[in-house]
């Protein structure tokens, strides 16, 4: 029997890819013979991190979906029309069985092309507040699973965030001296990890780098990933001052999690799951637009006391200074934020997922046999 011939809709945005990529990872460790087509647009990320994956790709015409009812919503009928054609034509093509789809400016035609098909559809929503897509979605299928509970997604079921295996079987101890030494950090004293997501957070880049001084004379270190578009200027320290050290990005996120101690960031999805399947604890600066969503995506672990919140508009240097240098020299307060924050993990999604999946294409076949 032919492996499952499968389309994954998960595009733009690497909050949309990662995951879609994670869970194509886990479907073919369980069915080595899966053909993963993804469907992709010129428009993003998708051209450069899913062929890196090792995935083919498949780019159709992106279909933004507003929130509101304005002008771009009464424009959208005949862009959405275009996109299905094409969605529809990779489908045909590839002769797919089941259509996943992860949100996103793809993941709307997609779905309505693979409705009028008659193939079933799986959905996974990251984030806490669903886009429109994936609302459009639930209501075609009953196969909808979330990163968290509490999502408001017609049945959804919540089974985390499909994350890579060199995040979900991080041992951080095991890996910190060596990390450590990567980052030409100290082996001992606490370790600060700042970063703003793949392009990097102006707020919070301002804010630590601007406490700099403060950071050092606490006898705290600091791994600061900018992003490409934000550069930071520290000043250089004493000779025996801890280490400051900037670095635009890293490929491989592990090592920087299992060379820190506490985190400042953005509370994208990915993020939160990341830092909840390694068990760091964090201070979330929420991204302040599409209604607070990062919020949300924070709330769990904030809720278990597993990381601090603090608003894009009070992060400065004097709130690095007041309110998280305590915190970063209180060895027995990040080890008690640790605990929660782990608990919050759900390293095995991308396998969960995968076998919903299986399990839909091996019901396709059964009926129509």
């Amino acid at each position: 029997m032919t492996g499952p011939r499968v389309v994954v809709a998960g595009g733009h945005s690497a909050g949309h890819i990662e995951p879609a990529m994670n869970f194509a990872d886990a479907l073919r460790r369980l069915a080595p013979a899966a053909e993963i087509t993804a469907l992709g647009t010129v428009r993003g990320l998708d051209t450069t991190l899913i062929p890196a994956r090792g995935y083919p790709l498949e780019l159709i015409p992106p279909v933004p979906l507003p929130r509101a009812l304005n002008r771009a919503l009464l424009r959208a009928p005949g862009r959405l029309r275009e996109a299905v054609r094409a969605a529809g034509a990779v489908l045909d093509r590839v002769r797919a069985e089941v259509v996943v789809g992860f949100g996103g400016y793809v993941a709307g035609p997609a779905y309505v092309a693979a409705r009028q098909r008659g193939l079933p559809i799986v959905v996974h929503e990251a984030n806490a507040r669903p886009g429109v897509a994936n609302r459009l979605a639930a209501r075609m299928t009953t196969r909808v699973f979330t990163a968290t509970p509490g999502v408001r997604l017609a049945h959804a079921t919540a089974i985390g965030i499909p994350l890579r295996p060199a995040i979900t079987s991080l041992d951080r101890p095991a890996l910190r001296d060596a990390a450590r030494q990567r980052f030409r950090l100290r082996p001992d004293g606490p370790v600060l990890l700042v970063t703003g997501g793949s392009q990097g957070a102006r707020t919070i880049n301002a804010a630590v780098s601007g406490a700099a001084a403060a950071l050092r004379q606490a006898g705290v270190q600091v791994l600061h990933i900018t992003g490409p578009l934000h550069a930071v200027q520290v000043p250089d320290g004493g000779p025996g001052d801890p280490p400051y050290v900037v670095i635009p990005y890293v490929e491989e996120m592990q090592h920087a999690y299992a060379a820190a101690d506490f985190v400042v960031c953005r509370a994208g999805a990915m993020t939160c799951a990341e830092l909840a399947a390694v068990g760091l604890p964090a201070a979330y600066v929420p991204l302040p637009l599409r209604g607070d969503e990062q919020r949300l995506n924070a709330g769990p672990a904030v809720a278990a006391g597993g990381a601090l919140l603090v608003d894009d508009a009070g992060l400065d240097p004097a709130w690095i200074e007041t309110a998280l240098i305590p915190v970063l020299t209180d060895p027995q307060r990040i080890a008690a934020m640790a605990a929660p924050a782990s608990a919050a993990g759900a390293p095995d999604a991308g396998v969960v997922l995968a076998r919903h999946v299986l399990t839909a294409v091996a019901e396709r076949r059964r009926l129509a046999s």
